[in-house]
């Protein structure tokens, strides 16, 4: 009992200890801060420095930890230290390999190499560095990122990019695309004579359809070589550092179509020496406008049927049928066309759990910080995609999201948005709150959530966003909020993504109630020791007071923000409803048969009170929400028979699908009167809901000659 009490009195202690102010406990630290709860910030530009381009490589979101005293001789770093022949997957580690697993270095291997050959998978012993000529020091830089062998997309699309051909590829998002092109045209240059004249004109053009991708792109090329020279231009930064650039000379050129454009009509960039032109992303370039841009652009390099035109490269996660016509006007009739996708089904990625939640525009904001909450936790990275820039403002300030947030959107200004990117990656702030411009090519890593405000009004947007999670390998979670006129739209994504929603209901109580406790005893995990002596005496009197049980359970529900949880319905995330269900023995004929046997119990008051009633799947009962005040009084009333059974739901059940037609005595009566504009504050409705399509100009009537 002593060791017991004493246990539980050192616990309350580092509780007591999280909210420690910083300066009480570094007194004793050495300089090292205390944990820190989630909180709302606001980046500052003088915060993160930032000379010349930026840096975008992730950082690490865990704390360090001490390094163990080693019998061997000589000091290793943590990211060495080896179990059972891999490296541990620490979050910065993941960060950096970008979900490739780490091969040993010679040093860490051993006589039992042999038997590590054995254990390699099919895809590890294609993708092996020796069967594709990529050079001793690319290897090293890739081994540098702790990527040990070439990913499906990289090993067939290798040999046709080393060797000149024009090709499109087509995978899914997360699956390494970008390596694909960049490792074999930096081998096919590095091998090409040297040119370090001073001007020298690009001979490598990647285009980009937004600045975040023209960056991330930029950053990978970097990684790979160190012998050429790699800029990156886009609009928002200034033009000086880029014309500095071209005086240099230039021998891989990654922007965006506008600022390259800009260059070319001021005379300042020389595009004709271009061997290889890559089209990232390509399937959005004409989303975005960009048609007559990229036109101007290639332009300089290209004749018609000319067999000098440089290597055309084509790389997207979807092809709709214009892209094919892009192909027919730059590259050669003997294109090759890699798609790993074909005729499969699912065209978004399967590393991704796709899940959808019913929840009227007015209730979102509160329900996605109890989301986010349960599905990421406090320490992990979410994005969520809102169609305004407005809703984006509004709900990156919205108090029900406890953990620090920022938005991203084309209205902020590009270093703030540089920034803001760089302190996601970093694990500065856990939520991302952005529209449609996150939502192509980034790969930001471990991102455990998405959250998508509304069903996209393209199957290509609903594919791209859910692809910031789950990729290299990783799993991840996107869910889908709707409501219930979106149900077409949902079944729309479904049927063209070849995806299946999995229906559930917003996290109940309990749900966010465990998620908020296990983020709560994490927290002990910072609390410095220091920091602990100071609440001793604080603990001892609680625990006197209170005793030790009630004592840590206050702690963790005031350090959790779990103090007063609303009670929601599961079918549409209504606050101040239970849903529960009445199952029958047979199958039910009618809607009305359910009635009467609620009635027959509980009154014929109790038709006023009920909400939404619909069938269970095969008709075997009904779900429905009442009052969350009313359900002690009903289950006090009820008695549970041979045909009737009523219970409180605990999770979505399967519902039977049907038209929804309105009138009946289901969502006609739950939706009634509910109307206004879409947004996130109560008070009125924000940003606009734009229906039916745009007019969008062709690439083929674009590029006629």
């Amino acid at each position: 009992m002593l060791v017991r009490a004493l246990a539980q009195h050192h616990t309350l202690v580092a509780f007591l200890s999280v909210r420690v102010p910083a300066g009480l406990a570094s007194v004793h630290s050495k300089g090292k801060q205390p944990g820190k709860m989630p909180s709302k910030i606001l980046f500052e530009t003088e915060d993160i420095g930032m000379e010349g381009e930026m840096d975008i490589s992730a950082g690490s979101t865990t704390p360090k930890k001490k390094k163990k005293k080693k019998k061997k001789k000589g000091k290793k770093t943590d990211e060495e230290v080896i179990v059972n022949g891999v490296l541990p997957e620490t979050p910065k580690l993941i960060a950096q390999t970008n979900g490739h697993t780490v091969a040993p270095t010679p040093e860490q291997s051993s006589e039992d190499s042999d038997s590590g050959k054995e254990t390699e998978t099919p895809e590890q012993k294609e993708g092996a560095f020796s069967n594709f000529r990529i050079s001793p020091n690319t290897i090293k830089l890739l081994q540098a990122r702790g990527i040990s062998y070439l990913f499906d997309i990289q090993t067939q699309t290798f040999n046709s990019v080393y060797e000149g051909k024009d090709v499109i590829g087509q995978a899914r998002t997360g699956t390494g695309k970008t390596l694909a092109f960049a490792i074999p045209l930096i081998e096919k240059l590095q091998n090409d004579p040297d040119d370090k004249r001073r001007g020298r004109a690009p001979k490598i053009l990647c285009l980009a359809p937004t600045r975040e991708l023209a960056i991330q792109v930029s950053k990978d090329f970097k990684d790979m070589t160190k012998k050429l020279s790699v800029t990156c231009f886009y609009g928002g930064s200034s033009y000086n550092p880029q014309l500095d650039a071209i005086r240099s000379g230039i021998d891989i050129l990654v922007g965006t179509p506008g600022r390259i454009k800009d260059h070319l009509q001021n005379n300042k960039l020389d595009l004709s020496q271009l061997k290889h032109v890559v089209l990232d992303e390509v399937d959005q370039m004409l989303d975005m406008g960009f048609a007559e841009q990229v036109e101007e652009i290639l332009s300089a390099s290209y004749q018609k049927d000319s067999e000098t035109n440089p290597q055309t490269l084509l790389f997207s996660a979807t092809c709709p049928s214009w892209v094919y016509d892009v192909a027919k006007r730059y590259m050669r009739p003997t294109y090759e066309h890699v798609d790993l996708i074909g005729k499969k089904t699912q065209k978004a990625a399967t590393t991704v759990e796709h899940l959808a939640i019913a929840c009227h525009w007015s209730q979102r904001a509160a329900v996605i910080g109890d989301v986010v909450q349960v599905y990421s936790g406090s320490h992990g990275r979410t994005i969520v995609f809102c169609e305004t820039k407005k809703d984006a403002n509004e709900l990156s300030m919205n108090a029900s999201i406890k953990q620090s947030s920022q938005s991203l959107h084309g209205d902020i200004p590009q270093k703030q948005r540089e920034i803001t990117l760089k302190g996601f990656r970093s694990g500065t702030f856990e939520v991302l709150v952005a529209t449609n411009v996150a939502a192509r090519g980034l790969d930001i890593p471990e991102v455990d959530l998405v959250v998508q405000c509304s069903p996209p009004k393209d199957v290509e947007s609903y594919i791209h966003r859910s692809g910031r999670t789950g990729r290299a390998g990783r799993t991840g979670v996107c869910i889908c909020f709707y409501q219930r006129k979106e149900e077409d739209q949902l079944r729309y994504v479904e049927q063209k993504a070849g995806i299946t929603f999995k229906r559930v209901g917003v996290p109940t109580a309990n749900d966010i109630i465990k998620s908020s406790s296990k983020d709560a005893v994490r927290f002990l995990d910072s609390v410095p020791p220091q920091a602990i002596e100071y609440f001793r005496v604080s603990a001892t009197k609680l625990i006197e007071e209170r005793g030790a049980v009630e004592a840590l359970s206050a702690a963790l529900a005031h350090i959790s923000g779990a103090t007063a949880l609303e009670q929601r319905s599961l079918l549409n995330s209504d606050a101040g409803y239970t849903t529960m269900t009445m199952s029958c023995s047979q199958e039910l004929q009618n809607i009305g048969c359910a009635w009467r046997g609620l009635k027959e119990q509980l009154g014929e008051e109790i038709d006023n009170m009920i909400r939404g009633m619909t069938f269970l799947k095969g008709k075997m009962g009904v779900c429905f929400d009442v009052p969350a005040d009313k359900v002690k009084e009903y289950q006090d009333a009820w008695q549970d028979g041979r045909r009737w059974q009523l219970s409180i739901a605990t999770e979505l059940p399967e519902l039977e699908e049907k038209p929804r037609m309105g009138g009946d005595r289901g969502y006609g009566r739950s939706f009634g009167g509910q109307g206004g504009g879409r947004g996130f504050r109560n008070s009125g409705g924000g940003g606009n809901w734009r229906g039916g399509g745009s007019h969008k100009r062709s690439f083929s009537s674009a590029f006629d000659y």
